[in-house]
């Protein structure tokens, strides 16, 4: 019983960072990060993501063009780059150590030990996977807002507003750092404990002779023949 709900914990674990990963993924290399329109021209919504700049078209047409150069890139997108590569890295190492180490499989069987520390690296990579993909969406999204609430800018100027990829990666995120937390808890939960046998179903000692397990019947005897006797 107690290794079926570790397994069914490592499972549930498992599906939550395996969906974060790909949406982290995904939030990576989309280019929906902001987005904004023109009031002039209302048919064509600019978008930017952290690797291009797209334009798409009521129509349906989309045209790209990337970023001109990485060091030309404001901070926060420049970080974005790195943070999110280091958390696609950080998620498909996570599932590696995962897959080995989960209960289902028969890899390390005689050894539980590696076992245990391939499932707690799985879920530290899985946890800081989440907290990289967490931290660069999460700026982006501070520095929209500072930006499209700043009383500096003219009203005419358009300004960016989040884009669907930011939410996607607010969901990442927490769903990386969910599945890792819960691959590091099933760790804690007992394997190789052996349930306790309750008293009644243990069995019987056979009795042994002698004068320190004598029955009780012979305690009673005794006094019967005495009376006999006399």
């Amino acid at each position: 019983m107690e290794w079926s709900c570790n397994a069914r914990v490592q499972a549930g674990a498992m599906l939550l960072a395996l969906f974060g990963w790909v949406s982290s993924c995904v939030t990576t290399f989309v280019p929906l990060w902001k987005n904004f329109n023109l009031d002039l021209n209302e048919l064509e919504i600019w978008t930017m993501g952290l690797w291009q700049v797209c334009i798409m078209q009521e129509e349906g047409a989309m045209e790209c063009k990337a970023h001109d150069s990485f060091l030309a890139l404001p901070l926060e997108l420049r970080v974005s780059r790195v943070l999110m590569c280091l958390s696609n890295g950080l998620g498909l190492l996570a599932l590696f150590f995962a897959s080995v180490g989960l209960d289902c499989w028969k890899t390390c069987e005689g050894k539980p030990g590696a076992k245990k520390q391939l499932l707690l690296a799985g879920g530290a990579a899985f946890s800081a996977a989440g907290i990289t993909t967490l931290v660069p969406v999460s700026w982006v999204a501070y520095t929209t807002v500072l930006e499209f609430w700043d009383e500096a800018v003219p009203d005419i100027v358009p300004r960016w507003e989040f884009g669907e990829a930011m939410f996607l990666g607010w969901f990442a995120g927490s769903f990386l750092a969910a599945g890792g937390s819960l691959l590091i808890y099933s760790t804690c939960l007992s394997r190789t404990g052996a349930p306790a046998v309750p008293p009644s179903a243990r069995p019987l000692q056979p009795a042994t002779h002698g004068p320190a397990t004598m029955s009780p019947w012979s305690h009673h005897s005794h006094p019967k023949n005495a009376d006999l006797v006399i």
